[in-house]
């Protein structure tokens, strides 16, 4: 196993205390609209008290652009009062649908996902599970023996996903001891972590984080979410180039949102910044249609123009499939 040459290129603000960071995050949209100098949308757009709470670490908050009511990042996190204008789902996906134990979602062939925790460093507005019932529905609780004897008897399973919420909000001893119950399975080959936390709270890549994964048997990809460009700054880089030295896989898949990233060009410098940081574009979705998301929505005919200008100004490695997840399909639907 690779030891400390692999942690030196972490700078002193990524080995900060990240369970701080997280306990710290901004939930209150006053006090994140008058940091950025935006206090007058507080009565004319925002909601005040959303049901699924603003949250939102300090470190993806300074890198806004203060003054600014159309910043990219901003948009995905203010609540506002257009969440209340559109018809969407509860259940966008049919997740509740697919859950053969409780936290245990199996909807495709060869894979199996583990809710592993209701918990997000950032609340996306546009999150396709901000309704989902997690605390009836989280396999790490009393569920877990009846989740690893569902894995060990679905021998076709050879890839496990971690989800939530997000994965890494939980600490390295309980991750660590997850994968080591994951690798007593045998034909399990392949672990795959969704999270936010790298382009969010960039403290949260660790040594000892580095080091469980490393250790693993597994081959370990790490899917990120990152929609925009400015949301990889440099300690997101650094982060991002350590997991990279660490041999883990890293794929990116981003939502198609409005006035966010809905152009050719955005979504090209967000290709670029990508593969910057060692990341290779994977898929850029379409919203799933949820309730209180769907003023992000844009429409398959547009969404398949600007992938269109994409692939004319970026070799065909930099370009993300286009795809929408729908219910009861054996597998995503590629749209371009």
């Amino acid at each position: 196993m690779q030891s400390q040459p692999l942690y030196t290129i972490l700078p002193p603000t990524l080995k900060s205390d990240w369970k701080r960071q997280l306990a710290e995050a901004i939930s209150s949209p006053a006090e994140l609209l008058q940091q950025l100098g935006l206090e007058h949308l507080l009565l004319e757009h925002t909601e005040l008290n959303p049901e699924f709470r603003l949250r939102v670490p300090q470190a993806y908050v300074n890198k806004m652009n203060k003054g600014d009511a159309r910043d990219p990042l901003l948009l995905q996190i203010l609540p506002t009062l257009a969440e209340h204008a559109l018809s969407g789902e509860a259940d966008p996906v049919g997740d509740l649908n697919a859950m053969p134990s409780p936290g245990l979602l199996h909807k495709y062939h060869g894979r199996a996902l583990i809710i592993s925790t209701a918990a997000c460093a950032i609340h996306c507005r546009y999150c396709f599970r901000r309704h989902f019932p997690y605390s009836e529905a989280q396999a790490l609780s009393s569920q877990w023996p009846a989740t690893l004897a569902y894995l060990q008897a679905q021998t076709d399973i050879h890839e496990v996903i971690l989800s939530g919420g997000d994965p890494l909000v939980l600490d390295d001893d309980k991750l660590a001891s997850l994968c080591r119950d994951l690798e007593s399975i045998a034909h399990i080959k392949w672990l795959r972590i969704h999270t936010r936390l790298p382009v969010v709270l960039p403290a949260r890549i660790t040594p000892a984080l580095l080091g469980w994964m490393q250790a693993s048997r597994f081959r370990i990809t790490m899917v990120i979410h990152a929609n925009h460009a400015n949301e990889l700054a440099a300690d997101e880089m650094r982060a991002l180039q350590a997991l990279q030295n660490a041999n883990i896989t890293l794929l990116n898949q981003s939502v198609l949102l409005k006035a966010i990233n809905d152009d050719a060009a955005t979504l090209i410098a967000l290709s670029h910044r990508l593969y910057d940081c060692g990341v290779m574009p994977y898929y850029l979705h379409l919203l799933d249609p949820v309730q209180g998301g769907m003023h992000f929505d844009v429409n398959r005919k547009k969404a398949c123009r600007i992938i269109d200008n994409m692939r004319s100004k970026l070799p065909g490695y930099l370009v993300p499939r286009l795809v929408a997840e729908e219910k009861g399909t054996c597998s995503k639907s590629v749209i371009s």
